[in-house]
């Protein structure tokens, strides 16, 4: 297979969302806050075990009102919102402006990290004459945060689910993405995290490699072995 294009997942494969005490932290200064250390370790914790920040854990336990909405989460921007501001609201923070306050602060240049090789590997793909797409599941325009960490320069085009009502792992999304590269699926390559949602990818005939989603600290090098796969 002769690789003439890449498709990458955002979240846990390029980039990654701040933890969920930073993402806290950073909220409550933004609205002058303050709570108590023992209350805000505890916010922090239970805001993690019900999922509610995007990009982060995955919710411990959906609430069965939820269900329908979190399955379906990335087809619009309404239902994207309204999935993560409800698993917030299990928890019971001081101030009900929280939960919008901490769904908009992920939806922040400064609430991500790329990987460290991230900004390289894209750049030898493109040097190399490697079209670039970013294939998401997510509720929000992710373009800012790529031009804000001086990713988007190798980027050809962003096919994000909100945007086509469609989400990983359903093909159509991926087939979008290798026509926008103008690219045969057979000739592409799809990197991402999650088993799932971007082995779906396969069904088209791309083939696929997969990341670990760890914390970007803690996986420097993990999309270089994208380099030998391109060849």
């Amino acid at each position: 297979m002769t690789v003439k294009g890449t498709l990458f997942d955002f979240s846990g494969t390029l980039l990654r969302i701040e933890p969920t005490e930073a993402w806290l932290r950073a909220v409550l200064d933004e609205e002058g806050l303050s709570v108590p250390p023992d209350d805000f370790v505890r916010y922090a914790r239970q805001l993690e075990a019900a999922g509610a920040l995007p990009g982060g854990a995955a919710p411990q336990r959906v609430p069965a009102h939820l269900a329908e909405l979190w399955a379906t989460r990335d087809v619009s921007a309404e239902r994207h919102r309204a999935a993560y501001t409800g698993l917030a609201r299990q928890v019971a923070l001081p101030d009900a402006r929280l939960y919008d306050a901490l769904y908009d602060r992920h939806m922040t240049p400064a609430a991500w990290l790329p990987y460290p090789d991230a900004a390289e590997v894209l750049g030898e793909l493109r040097r190399r004459g490697v079209g670039v797409a970013v294939v998401s599941n997510i509720g929000w325009d992710l373009r800012p945060v790529f031009r804000a960490h001086g990713l988007d320069a190798w980027v050809n085009a962003y096919v994000l689910s909100y945007e086509h009502g469609i989400q990983k792992p359903d093909p159509r999304l991926f087939g979008t993405a290798c026509e926008a590269l103008g690219l045969d699926p057979r000739d592409v390559l799809m990197v991402g995290d999650d088993r799932r949602a971007d082995g779906g990818a396969a069904e088209l005939g791309c083939a696929v490699h997969f990341v670990d989603h760890l914390p970007a600290g803690e996986r420097p090098s993990g999309l270089r072995p994208v380099l030998r796969l391109v060849g």
